[in-house]
């Protein structure tokens, strides 16, 4: 059987031609393919920038349906879902990264701190404890510790806070001393709530050891002082609080005047109070000094002089109010309703601001209940900053 060449001379230009044709139709779908996935993605990311979360969520869904594979586009997608407050959308994004074979390191550790973070968003702090835990050792660690930080301190478990504290300062992170003592506090708090005043006196002095500077473990050492009837010790820790700690003397001076009588040290407090006033020309140090005298014998300025020599010096509605709550009037019937609209005028002023936030309460707080900061409210009211 003899073998035609010629068919093979034929065939060789038509399987030829075929094969391009067929190079051709795929690369022109995939032209086509890659054409929608940016086209997608620009137009979702032109509407996020013209915050127009709704359709940029259609796009970037658009955008991942073209391409599955693509994490930035289910990063994109999921952080779109936790900033719209969807947070179940976001976690089920975050989650099917995760369970992705192909994902590379990297991505494994973002995409497992992004579901750290929607559930903290989502207020599921058990949930949110384990996803940050399993950041440690990753490139988002230090970011988890202080995520795990807040975490702790919303649940008030102090010793846990601590702990991650501790890491953050061993890891030179920042200085966290003050809330080490904080946190102490707070347990020596829950301990004189369990009538347990000796676990508390514990604390309280290791608060002291923790953060020498810190005023709030000596108040609350005083406090405990007192109520054991040991006012004399109470007293001690009081002025060694006001040596560690002048800027806090506003929240100082009236305890001092509560305890100095009953430890007859009424004059050597009046002396004390008098000084920090020269330094500290505050309102609560003031009638500190009102109220010290007053529980003296014999002739004292009385309240009226105390608060005129503060008006020459500083001008204080508050002040002025307490004056003329003792002046007598030229015409007296009206005095109540003065003295009631000057009292309502004050009010606000008597206040305390956090420095943080700006949110204003009628007592002190070491921890401000708006924006959670330490020590963000002045020892000064609202009038005096």
């Amino acid at each position: 059987m003899n073998f035609d060449l010629s068919w093979i001379l034929l065939g060789l230009p038509l399987a030829f031609g075929l094969g391009w044709l067929a190079s051709r139709l795929d690369l022109r779908q995939l032209r086509i393919e890659n054409r929608q996935a940016p086209k997608a993605y620009f137009k979702g990311l032109n509407f996020l920038l013209n915050e127009q979360q709704d359709q940029a969520i259609d796009a970037f869904i658009e955008a991942v349906q073209n391409d599955p594979d693509t994490s930035e586009l289910h990063f994109a997608l999921g952080n779109l879902f936790r900033r719209r407050g969807e947070y179940e959308r976001a976690v089920r994004v975050h989650d099917h990264l995760l369970s992705r074979g192909d994902l590379s390191l990297a991505d494994r550790q973002r995409a497992q701190h992004a579901l750290a973070l929607d559930y903290l968003k989502a207020g599921l702090l058990d949930r949110a404890e384990d996803a940050l835990l399993k950041l440690e050792g990753t490139p988002f660690e230090a970011q988890a510790r202080l995520a795990l930080l807040a975490n702790y301190e919303r649940s008030r478990d102090w010793p846990q806070a601590a702990l991650i504290a501790h890491k953050l300062t061993d890891a030179g992170q920042g200085d966290f001393q003050g809330r080490l003592s904080h946190y102490l506090c707070e347990q020596a708090a829950a301990c004189v709530a369990r009538q347990q005043p000796q676990q508390a006196q514990a604390l309280l002095q290791e608060a002291i050891a923790t953060a020498p500077g810190a005023a709030r473990a000596r108040i609350d050492q005083a406090r405990l002082f007192a109520a054991q009837g040991k006012v004399d010790e109470a007293y001690a820790t009081l002025e060694q609080a006001l040596d560690a700690a002048p800027l806090a003397t506003p929240l100082i001076a009236g305890l001092l005047a509560e305890f100095a009588p009953a430890c007859h040290r009424v004059s050597e407090a009046l002396d004390l109070l008098k000084g920090q006033y020269q330094n500290v020309p505050s309102l609560d140090v003031l009638d500190a000094i009102v109220a010290l005298e007053a529980t003296q014998a014999g002739p004292v300025p009385t309240a009226r002089d105390w608060y005129v020599r503060h008006l020459e010096h500083e001008p204080s509605l508050v002040a002025a109010a307490k004056w003329i709550a003792g002046e007598k009037l030229e015409h007296e019937q009206f005095h109540p309703q003065v003295q009631r609209a000057l009292d309502h005028a004050v009010k606000p002023l008597l206040r305390y601001r956090c420095a943080a936030c700006g949110f204003e309460a009628k007592q002190h707080f070491w921890q401000c209940p708006g924006c959670q900061a330490w020590d963000s409210y002045p020892s000064r009211r609202v009038e005096e900053l």
